[in-house]
């Protein structure tokens, strides 16, 4: 009995792996009608009752400021009523009479209406007459000189609040006659009659002193909120609101209640809601028949692509793909098709590329490594391997910066500060120039460049510069060595100049002022050749830098003579500048440009005979500035017009004074260059040797 109970159960056991495609699909569609179907009604039924709630909230309080509307049309006709009786003939002369019995009789009369519970003549503060309730008319005083004509007021020791309005008569307006109608009951009747829910009119000093009740807690949120207040009961099956009367002076006065069955709202809801989950039931039950029907349509077709696909992943690629189903089956199969053609192609497409790429990455002279997400080394080629002294196989899988080894930089690993593979994931491109540590006591200098990261991989290309920085070592040494060799005859010539100081009393004028003035031409020079010298060191190492700012080119001839005066003096020789009036600025570095101006000023100064004139001039055309340094020295040949321009080329000609090393007219070429612009040697007409410069001219913003 146990065992067939077993079998019986391993028989109905649910397997979802053997449950075909046509079940699953039926599953799946009843699951998403019952879910779909079930929410809309879920959500549909909880929005009715939201909404009814809504309606009976919004009733209620919509009838609650209806009332309050009418109170206060209660009070303009009070205010009309005031003045209507203020104005009657016969009250002025009752009260001239000053006879009370009349006058009580008369305003009884005027005050039996549904509109009036009770009104009241004074003459200044002394009370005349009154007729209909017995009210304390002092309060209701107070209240009407605080409000005005028309007024609200809860007099103490009356069960009601009031609603009233005041009018003066009579000569100096000294008597005033006031009319006063309850809050009551009856009114609360009649206003429930005009809103079309029941009403109840509350004196505010009764809710303060009655005990907590089931509206309590409505009536204090009508209060905070200071307009309504409105909820639904649940306690005794109500909607109900609560809306404040205050006085023009903030006095709370008194709470209009509003009440709403809630059966009426909750029956109507009810019975869209049933009406809903039977619908809602009938399209369920017409959606999971369609459902089951369609599955069995779409699994047969499905089953036999499945199988092929099965065939496929098994490497059988001779396996044909059958053709047939539904419209997207049928482009599926097709698709099939072409991918197992494909897959033919492709398979012996990558065994190709992938020789192709080995072949490359082991022919290259830089070495490649790719890294992870982690910055785990998945490749390595070679030349990478030999470059960091490891073995290719025990890279792989560890850290970069523990294979790289790359030297501290102020005591901190450049892995968790400046890595190139971090900073191209953000950037795109990155490099840096790294020391490696590859081996005890040796480091090599080597440039990183990454690229960003593609399919989870990230390639990274090591170039070893260990030699080239050699070179520049060796380089910067060279130049100091000049610079120095340079600054030991001019401390020689100032050492002279400390001699020629000594002895001045010994030597005659003339002498002395020669010797002084060829000791200090000669240290202008040498100091120029050192400026220089340092000024190629910057441009070749890129340290050159270009400032984009307005240049007025005038002022930079003016700094160009405060700078160049002195050598112009001592040779005797005149500076000419010419430049119109309109002349407009540059787009350019002031600074480099009066650096470029002093090299071509002083060049001309030397090869120029002493005592001639050097002429510096400019002009504008096409939105670029042209300007010219001319001086009557003997020119360039042609020649040598551009080759002058390069590193450590000087003029053909015999220089009058000591050589230079051939910097000057490189480095303005080099500034010239970075200014976008172009220099020019060339003789003119006249047998002038003229250095021609172009530069961009500013654009008006």
């Amino acid at each position: 009995m146990l065992e067939r109970a077993r079998q019986l159960s391993e028989r109905l056991r649910f397997d979802p792996a053997k449950a075909g495609l046509g079940w699953w699909l039926a599953a799946i569609n009843v699951s998403i009608v019952l879910v779909v179907v079930g929410g809309i009604s879920f959500s549909a039924i909880g929005m009715l009752r939201d909404l009814a709630d809504q309606q009976g909230k919004a009733r209620v309080q919509l009838a609650g400021a209806m009332a309050r509307e009418d109170l206060r049309r209660l009070g303009e006709d009070a205010v009309t009523a005031a003045h209507v009786l203020a104005d009657r003939p016969t009250l002025q002369r009752l009260v001239t009479e000053e006879n009370p019995e009349t006058l009580e009789l008369f305003l009884r009369r005027f005050c039996q209406t549904e509109a009036i519970s009770a009104c009241a003549v004074f003459q200044g503060s002394a009370l005349l007459a009154q007729a209909g309730e017995t009210l304390p008319w002092n309060e209701i005083v107070t209240a009407s000189a605080e409000q005005g004509e028309s007024f609200l007021a809860a007099p103490t020791g009356t069960p009601s609040a009031v609603v009233g309005a005041g009018a003066s008569f009579g000569e100096g307006k000294a008597a005033r006659v006031y009319i006063v109608r309850d809050l009551d009951a009856q009114l609360a009747r009649t206003l429930g009659q005009h809103v079309g829910l029941p009403i109840r009119l509350i004196n505010y000093r009764s809710f303060a002193a009655a005990p907590v009740d089931a509206f309590t807690a409505l009536h204090s949120s009508g209060l905070a909120d200071g307009h309504s207040a409105v909820q639904r009961i649940t306690a005794l099956g109500l909607y109900a609101s609560s809306v404040p009367v205050f006085a023009s002076t903030g006095e709370a006065i008194a709470l209009i209640e509003t009440r709403l069955p809630a059966a009426a709202i909750d029956q109507a809801a009810g019975h869209l809601a049933r009406r809903l989950q039977v619908t809602a039931l009938v399209l369920a039950i017409l959606a999971v028949l369609a459902g089951i029907m369609l599955g069995q349509m779409v699994a047969a077709p499905v089953r036999a692509l499945t199988a092929a696909a099965v065939r496929l992943g098994q490497g059988d690629f001779s396996t044909s793909i059958p053709p047939g189903g539904a419209a997207e089956v049928g482009t599926l199969a097709r698709t099939m098709e072409d991918m197992r053609a494909n897959l033919v192609d492709l398979t012996g497409t990558l065994r190709r590329r992938e020789a192709e790429a080995q072949a490359v990455l082991s022919g290259i002279v830089e070495g490649v490594y790719a890294v992870d997400k982690n910055r785990t080394i998945r490749y390595l080629n070679p030349q990478a391997a030999r470059l960091l002294n490891i073995d290719t196989d025990g890279a792989i899988g560890q850290f970069c910066g523990d294979v790289l080894k790359p030297g501290d930089v102020n005591g901190r690993r450049p892995c968790d500060f400046d890595c190139p593979i971090l900073q191209a994931r953000t950037g795109g491109r990155a490099q840096s120039v790294e020391r490696l540590q590859t081996s005890p006591g040796a480091a090599r200098t080597t440039v990183i460049a990454s690229s960003p990261m593609v399919d989870g991989l990230q390639v990274q290309v090591i170039r070893d510069e260990t030699e080239l920085e050699a070179v520049r070592r060796a380089r910067d040494t060279v130049l100091a060595n000049i610079s120095h060799e340079f600054r030991t005859p001019l401390a020689a010539q100032l050492a002279s100049i400390g001699l020629l100081r000594d002895g001045l009393t010994t030597l005659p004028v003339e002498q002395r002022a020669e010797l002084v003035m060829s000791l200090e031409r000669g240290t202008l020079r040498l100091t120029q050749l050192i400026d220089n010298l340092l000024e190629s060191t910057r441009i070749e190492s890129g340290q050159l830098s270009i400032r984009h700012q307005s240049v007025a080119l005038a002022e930079v001839l003016e700094d160009l003579r405060g700078l160049i005066g002195s050598l112009l003096v001592l040779r005797g020789q005149n500076l000419e500048v010419s430049l119109p009036p309109d002349l407009p600025h540059i787009d350019g570095d002031a600074t480099r440009l009066t650096q470029v101006f002093v090299n071509l000023v002083a060049n001309a100064s030397k090869f120029a005979p002493e005592g001639s004139v050097i002429r510096v001039g400019a002009s504008a055309a096409d939105g670029r500035i042209v300007a010219w340094v001319d001086d009557e020295g003997p020119g360039v040949p042609a020649a040598a017009s551009t080759s002058i321009f390069e590193r450590f080329r000087r003029s053909p000609h015999e220089e009058p004074e000591a050589g230079g090393l051939g910097l000057g007219l490189w480095i303005v070429k080099s500034i010239i260059d970075r200014h976008g612009g172009t220099i020019a040697a060339e003789r003119t007409p006249e047998n002038r040797t003229r250095f021609t410069i172009t530069l961009p001219a500013e654009v008006a913003a």
